[in-house]
């Protein structure tokens, strides 16, 4: 779709994008695919990626064979990766899977005593690696750099990562690093560094370098704990990095706080607080996290508490650049039912994707039922100058500025500094964004904008 910039004579703008939040309930969480469960069966122990060409990858422990599945949703349905259902060959708990630039996806899990099995699609077919542990591990996790190292994380000797290199595993950094690794998720950012979170004593983080060896050793990010948190009934945590490779973390915070969802960053200097403490209604689990491009941070958690109404079910929040309020987003609660191993992620359009178990696997997608339009009323030669900005949007008329609004293009209402000629957007992160403006001779205009 084409947005123009200047706009002559009498205009009704009307574009394909979505309902803002405060014109009603047009905005919805839909079924990604033709059915409402993905999962030919029950399962556990979900992943979700998604990829620059829209598609979406998920792989569970499929219990309609006893074992690890991976499926693809191409655009419009779900199909296996490889051909069927059950990838691995007996059970698969603890699985975890990650992508590639080339494509390539590698499936792990726990395989018993035999340790940690990875696997990998390319070329139309499965293959075995060597297994990343020899004896049997339980928490575990997988991550690929951008020069297409794989990296696993497992259990034994109190949390160990491996890189794979040369058709072997190596060693990375010094074994046990985080005295545990309950609940561990891992990334590798764009500064050529490895992240990995986990529950050890309350909440911590560590990062080193991608060619670290057997020698070097992890440094806890920030020095401390980036939190004291909750660690039993799946109490899950999620890690993610914004293009400024600044790690966010969502958790369950402590029995002091109520064992409400939380989410943290750290600064460069110190983790801080992301939003409102403790912003979940009631105690939770199954935490969590994704970041859009245009700096929302999207939140996710199940609710874990027999006293309210929505016990077991999931609900999933939105924070604004800027902002300190969570929303909710698509309504109070998403499952039907209850509701674990929750998943969240970002598409290549901006839109937010959600997966669960809910007797079965779900997956959903936020996005809107209706088109958004406004009627401008008779003007001529509005622009709006520069688009793509990096500090101010310029719009120059027959009329000044009334009054402007910005939204994320999920709807959220972002905080708006303007006046009568430009609207401020250096405090924007990079990414798409809504702007409405009202003019002092009583016309309005929206236009999609983009922050650089």
């Amino acid at each position: 779709m084409t947005f123009k910039t200047i706009f002559s004579g009498k205009t009704i703008i009307a574009s394909a994008l979505l309902f803002l939040a405060a014109k009603g309930n047009a905005q919805q969480w839909e079924n990604v695919g033709t059915s409402s469960t993905v999962s030919a069966a029950g399962a556990s122990w979900l992943n979700l990626l998604t990829t620059g060409s829209g598609n979406y990858y998920l792989s569970y422990y499929d219990t309609s064979v006893a074992k690890g599945s991976v499926q693809q949703f191409d655009g419009q349905s779900w199909s296996y990766v490889g051909g069927s259902p059950g990838v691995t060959a007996t059970t698969a708990l603890y699985g975890c899977m990650a992508m590639d630039n080339a494509g390539s996806i590698y499936y792990s899990n726990q395989a018993g005593a035999a340790g940690m099995e990875v696997r990998k699609f390319s070329n139309g077919a499965w293959s075995m690696l060597p297994n990343a542990a020899a004896s049997q591990i339980n928490y575990q996790a997988l991550a690929v750099s951008s020069s297409g190292d794989l990296f696993a994380h497992h259990s034994l000797s109190s949390g160990t990562v491996k890189r794979y290199k040369n058709g072997a595993w190596e060693q990375v950094g010094n074994t046990g690093f985080a005295g545990g690794s309950t609940y561990v998720k891992m990334a590798v950012g764009s500064d050529n560094f490895i992240y990995v979170a986990q529950i050890a004593s309350g909440l911590k983080v560590y990062k080193i370098s991608v060619n670290a060896g057997s020698t070097d050793s992890w440094t806890l990010v920030g020095g401390v704990n980036a939190a004291t948190a909750y660690s039993s009934d799946n109490s899950f945590i999620d890690l993610a990095l914004d293009s400024n490779n600044i790690p966010f973390v969502s958790y369950v915070s402590a029995s002091g706080d109520g064992r409400k969802l939380n989410v943290k960053k750290f600064d460069g200097t110190n983790w801080i607080q992301v939003g409102a403490a403790n912003f979940s209604d009631s105690v939770v689990n199954n935490t969590s996290i994704a970041l859009a491009g245009d700096g929302t941070v999207y939140a996710a958690a199940s609710i874990w508490d027999s006293q309210n109404a929505n016990h077991s079910k999931n609900q999933v929040y939105a924070l604004n650049p800027g902002a300190s309020a969570w929303n909710k987003i698509g309504g109070t609660v998403i499952s039907e039912g209850a509701a674990t191993f929750n998943e969240l992620a970002v598409d290549s359009n901006n839109k937010v994707v959600f997966a669960y178990v809910d007797n079965g696997v779900k997956v959903k997608r936020f996005t809107s039922s209706s088109l958004l339009s406004v009627q401008d009323a008779e003007k001529s030669d509005v622009a709006i100058y520069p688009n793509p900005a990096a500090d101010y949007i310029y719009v120059k008329g027959k009329a000044k500025i009334a009054f402007a609004e910005l939204y994320s293009t999920v709807g959220q209402k972002i905080n708006t500094v303007f006046d009568s000629e430009k609207i401020t957007v250096s405090h924007l992160n990079t990414g798409n964004y809504i702007l409405k403006l009202k003019f002092e001779d009583g016309s309005e205009h929206m236009q999609k904008i983009l922050k650089k």
